[in-house]
Parts: structure tokens; C-alpha cells; sequence
């Protein structure tokens, strides 16, 4: 697990959005995390593979930015933002497998084979026949 020193992350306590009464409109709990990939003190291969992935929270300035309101109390929100970013920064940490590539077996060829020639098989039959008229 990665440690990111909490002078690198930015949060901000904003007003949540959606229903809460009047409480939602006075209180700011939802709180907006901004972290910047590229001035972090991450290993490069980590902002690397961070920059090249395709998520909707990282901005094309390469800042991830992550949005917490499902709690009504600020810390929770700040607790599950960071719980997020840490979340996002170790599902890159560990390497996918290297892939082996294989020969297909050649029981495996020839049932594919045999399954392709019965498709045309059943094709052929369902042709109409051609009858010659009788004189």
C-alpha cells in the first residue's frame, strides 16, 4: 500500500446536492478531494499508469478529483474521499500478469472445424431443390 502525504491532497467542504431539508442549504458536508498526479510524490511508473488509466475522475490536466456526500457529517465524507483515492492509487500498484500466449490443442481445431462444416451442412439443406417439370 502506497502512502500519499496529506500536504499533496486538497479538500475542500462544499454543500451536498439533492434532498436533506433545510439543513442541506447552511451546512457544507459533501467535501471535493483534488489530488494532482503529476506534483505527487508517487513513484513515476504509479503516475504513469495513473495518467494512462480511463477513469471519469481523472481531468486531462491529470488531477484526480473525487466528490464525497453520502454522509450528512463532513469527516465521514473527507474519510470516504480519501478512502477512494487510496483505492484508485492501489488498484494500479500491483502488475496484471503477463500473458502466455498458447496454441490451440488440436482436438480443439478440428471441433471447431467439424462444427463449422455442420453449419454448412444444415445451410445446404435448407436450400429448396430444383425439380424439373415432367413432360
Amino acid at each position: 500500500m502506497v502512502t500519499i502525504p496529506e500536504n499533496e491532497i486538497e479538500i475542500r467542504a462544499i454543500r451536498a446536492q439533492g434532498a436533506g431539508g433545510q439543513n442541506v442549504n447552511k451546512v457544507s458536508s459533501a467535501v471535493h478531494l483534488r489530488f494532482d498526479i503529476g506534483a505527487s510524490s508517487l513513484p513515476d511508473h504509479f503516475k504513469e499508469r495513473l495518467l494512462k488509466l480511463n477513469d471519469h475522475r481523472i481531468t486531462r490536466e491529470g488531477v484526480i478529483v473525487i466528490k464525497a456526500q453520502q454522509y450528512r457529517s463532513q469527516e465521514k465524507n473527507r474519510e470516504e474521499a480519501v478512502r477512494r483515492l487510496y483505492e484508485l492509487v492501489d488498484s494500479i500498484a500491483e502488475l496484471p500478469a503477463k500473458r502466455k500466449p498458447t496454441k490451440p490443442t488440436r482436438s480443439s481445431q478440428k471441433k471447431r472445424l467439424d462444427s463449422k462444416i455442420h453449419r454448412g451442412q444444415l445451410k445446404i439443406m435448407r436450400k429448396k431443390l430444383l425439380t424439373e417439370p415432367v413432360s
